[in-house]
Order: structure tokens, then C-alpha cells, then sequence
């Protein structure tokens, strides 16, 4: 082989092995991003439900406790009635970053769909699922939404669900829909 053949050969392998690269850092931002939603910093159905999965089998492994929190925001369509769906997406990816700030790196927050989300604690009971929840409740009620300087009012129902050897993701979410609906009646 000549100097130039192998030269050629050798910048081709180097072309290849960049492309290969190139090639697998597009799969695992495509692969993060089928597990995060595209509008808030959260993660998406799939991914909470993943994440539920994970801390399902961490619980019956190491009898540990976990609790599931399920916010339906109150208010969310007045400010997409009244300031326009810019602002409620602004408004959305808010809610995200504000329940992200108040977790642990051991919990999950995902956005469910429109203005559902669900927070995910491991290691933890219901009472301090409550606690959170009633926090954060009083954190959305009391600083609001501001958009372009016009405040909106922007709340949140929350449901507490802790985990009781449930089977299931789906069944557990539904049950902590069920306790924020009823928490959603009595405000």
C-alpha cells in the first residue's frame, strides 16, 4: 500500500468514526428528548410514568416510601383567555421550573398534558407529600404569573397520593387525580 493509499485510508476511517459519533449524540438527544415534554423543562407522559416505574421497583426492593402529588392548575385558562396562549405557555414552563426548584434530585416532575403536572418524592410519606403540596400550593397562589408586567392569578389543586403497593403507574396517577379533584371541589 502506498503512502498516499494508506493516508486516504486513514483519513477515511477519521471521516467515519466523526460521523459514527455525530450519528450517536443525535440518538440520545432524540432518545432524552421522547421522554421530555417539548414546551416546559419537565418530563412528558412517557417519561413520568417511566420514572413512577423506576420508583415503584426501588420501592418494593428496598421497602422504601414514596408519595405522588397531582397539580391541576386553577386559573390557567383565564390567563390564555385574557393575555394569550404566548402567556400561557410562559406560564406553563413557570409552573415547571418552579416545582423542579422544590425537589429533590431523587424526585420527577412531569407534565401529564395541558395544565396537569404530577411530582413524583421518593423516600417520602404522605404526610410530607402533603406538606410539599401545601407549600407549593400557597407558593402558586401568592406569587401568581406575571406576563410583559400584568400579573395573573394562577393556583393549583393538588392531590396526594402515597404509594400502597400499587401495581400499576396509571393506577396510582388516577388515584391522586381522584384526590385532587376532590381537593378541587371543596376550595
Amino acid at each position: 500500500m502506498t503512502d498516499t493509499a494508506a493516508a486516504d485510508l486513514k483519513a477515511e476511517i477519521e471521516r467515519l468514526r466523526a460521523e459514527v459519533e455525530a450519528l450517536r449524540l443525535r440518538a440520545e438527544a432524540a432518545e432524552a428528548a421522547a421522554d421530555h415534554d417539548v414546551l416546559t423543562p419537565a418530563l412528558n407522559r412517557r417519561g413520568f410514568v417511566a420514572a413512577m416505574q423506576q420508583t415503584m421497583a426501588y420501592c418494593i426492593r428496598y421497602d422504601a416510601p414514596a408519595v405522588l402529588l397531582y397539580l391541576d392548575l386553577d386559573g390557567f385558562k383565564g390567563v390564555n383567555d385574557r393575555l394569550g396562549h404566548a402567556a400561557g405557555d410562559a406560564a406553563l414552563i413557570h409552573v415547571a421550573e418552579l416545582l423542579m426548584e422544590n425537589v429533590r434530585a431523587s424526585d420527577a416532575v412531569g407534565r401529564l398534558g395541558g395544565d396537569e403536572f404530577a411530582l413524583l418524592m421518593l423516600n417520602a410519606g404522605i404526610e410530607e407529600g402533603r406538606e410539599k403540596a401545601k407549600r407549593l400550593a400557597a407558593t402558586l397562589d401568592t406569587e401568581g404569573f406575571d406576563w410583559n408586567g400584568e400579573k395573573a392569578e394562577l393556583g393549583g389543586s393538588f392531590g396526594v397520593r402515597a404509594w400502597a403497593n400499587q401495581d400499576d403507574p396509571e393506577i396510582w396517577l388516577a388515584e391522586a387525580d381522584a384526590a385532587m379533584w376532590v381537593r378541587k371541589r371543596s376550595r
